[in-house]
């Protein structure tokens, strides 16, 4: 038997020779440094020793199980194949880092490589594709709030867009684009991209415009595809404008500029376009012939088989995890599908044994629910027979408010006749008072002056009599009529007692001919009155003084 100190020794000794290698161990912090070495040489297209850091950072990442700097180094090897326009290697590159990124990373790292697969298949002219796989990588950015990479994304698909010609989409791409990537690094790819998307709209001021204030800050090999495009893009300017000299003058400038042998086609496409404007057709063959060989000669370097066996492994990985996902949808689904059986077995064998013990106990249930029932029955009964009584008093109690009402109306209106009748009576007498000074006022004959100074005083007794009896008809009115008065006092201060005795005349409803006859004046003069007191209270002209004064 070996005994537990040997162990321990072993131990000791596997410590001391394995110290020398965790002293000088690479670190995924030293991985990530490589990893930015290498693609900081990239930039500045020196591919061989990109490609050789970031080939030996793989390998370290590999043996150590460091995922994610793994993913990075074969993301930006396929970056650098891509560069090179060996696309099949890239693709390749690609495949390996979606993996990595499916298997053990997070969505950013898919929906980066995604994006990179879709440049792939713009390249390779196949925008369908290219279009799925960026709105793919579009929403997985938007997902995860990632606004640069969504900004980016939105790039791609303005770019897209353009080439199916479909420039009203692209028109949104680039303005959200545009917002997104205001403070990054891509601020100047969507500002390149913008002036392609309005040359496209026919734009051609504002992209103008934007361009020339875009070239100034484009110095730098990192930055000669943005100023080609630009170039390019004033060219075409220039040639709707039907400037050709000028169109001429921008395309050498974006060929000196350019440095992608892919878009040299492009150049010589448009060199060709333009000498044959130029009717200078034994230039513009030579350059047809120049777009041929180059096409000839990109076929050549994008390893066309390569690339499209790569394409075709990349779909079906893609089945292959759109099958496992569905397959492990579908095994939790009959997971789910089986305990739903168990349980709802065991939920029958617990019913089965309840109803089993249960027999008389729902037998006297039932008896019970009749009487139950019968009662409820009862006291619904009850319930309709309270409920009808209790309409009926409050029937009852209806028709006697409105004779209630309808006999307190009746008092009033006879009140109000008895006034009418009292006010009528003083009139009469006003008339015989009136008469009686028209006949005083025909006596000449100097022995009757004490007489008629005896009559004279007569006529004032009983028009201090006339005015009591006013007095007492505006309290009896107001008797009857609660609170007419004051509230006419209250909203209308600056009616004077005769207006009041008018309007409550108006109020017992009499006619103007009647009301003429109380006031001793004539029918016209009424009316006039009328018309003064509605001016005096501020109303309109039309107004129905009785309808008004009624509602107060």
């Amino acid at each position: 038997m070996i005994s537990r100190s040997y162990y321990k020794s072993l131990v000791y000794i596997f410590f001391l020779l394995f110290l020398p290698f965790q002293v000088f161990a690479i670190t995924p912090k030293d991985c990530e440094k490589m990893i930015i070495e290498g693609v900081e040489a990239m930039n500045k297209k020196d591919y061989a020793k990109s490609l050789e850091i970031l080939t030996k950072t793989r390998k370290i990442a590999q043996e150590n199980k460091w995922y994610r700097e793994e993913f990075l180094a074969t993301n930006n090897i396929g970056a650098n194949y891509y560069m090179r326009l060996d696309y099949g290697e890239a693709l390749n590159n690609y495949l390996d880092a979606y993996k990595i990124a499916v298997a053990h990373l997070d969505e950013k790292s898919e929906m980066t490589v995604l994006n990179n697969i879709a440049i792939l298949y713009s390249r390779d002219k196949k925008t369908e594709k290219a279009e799925e796989y960026f709105t793919k990588a579009y929403e997985l950015a938007g997902k995860v709030n990632n606004n640069t990479s969504k900004g980016l994304y939105a790039i791609n698909l303005t770019i897209v867009s353009n080439e199916k010609k479909d420039y009203k989409k692209a028109k949104q791409f680039i303005d959200e684009a545009l917002k997104l990537t205001e403070n990054s690094p891509y601020a100047l790819l969507a500002k390149a991209t913008l002036v392609e998307t309005l040359v496209n709209l026919k734009q051609y001021d504002e992209a103008e415009k934007i361009s020339a204030e875009l070239l100034p800050k484009l110095n730098g090999i990192e930055h000669s595809e943005y100023k080609t495009q630009i170039l390019y893009n004033l060219s075409s300017i220039a040639e709707h404008k039907n400037d050709l000299p000028k169109s001429f003058h921008y395309l050498e400038m974006a060929e000196k500029s350019n440095l992608n042998y892919d878009f040299k086609e492009n150049l010589y496409e448009r060199f060709s376009l333009l000498y044959k404007k130029a009717n200078n057709i034994e230039r513009a063959v030579a350059y047809k012939d120049s777009v041929m060989m180059i096409k000839d000669s990109v076929n050549q370097i994008k390893n066309g088989q390569l690339f499209e066996n790569s394409k075709i492994k990349f779909e079906l990985q893609k089945s292959q995890k759109n099958l496992a996902e569905s397959q492990e949808k579908l095994t939790t689904e009959r997971s789910f599908f089986i305990k739903g059986i168990l349980l709802a077995i065991f939920i029958v064998i617990i019913i089965f044994w309840a109803l089993r013990n249960s027999i008389v106990k729902n037998k006297q249930q039932k008896i019970i629910e009749q009487s139950n029932a019968e009662i409820a029955k009862l006291e619904l009964e009850k319930e309709k027979k309270n409920k009808e009584i209790l309409e009926n008093q409050l029937k009852e109690k209806e028709v006697l408010a409105l004779l209630e009402e309808e006999k307190y109306k009746n008092e009033i209106e006879a009140k109000n006749r008895k006034l009418t009748t009292k006010a009528l009576q003083l009139t009469t007498k006003i008339e015989l008072i009136d008469d009686l000074v028209r006949t005083l006022s025909r006596q000449t004959d100097n022995d009757f002056e004490n007489q008629d100074v005896s009559n004279i005083i007569k006529q004032l007794k009983i028009f201090q009599r006339q005015s009591r009896e006013e007095e007492s008809f505006f309290i009896h009115f107001e008797e009857v009529n609660q609170g007419f008065i004051n509230k006419l006092k209250t909203l209308h201060p600056d009616l004077n007692s005769n207006d009041l005795r008018f309007l409550s005349y108006v109020y017992m409803n009499l006619s103007m001919k009647e009301i003429s006859s109380l006031l001793s004046i004539t029918t016209e003069a009424c009316r006039k009155r009328k018309e003064r007191i509605i001016k005096k209270m501020n109303q309109d002209d039309n107004i129905d003084l009785y309808n008004y004064i009624t509602s107060l």
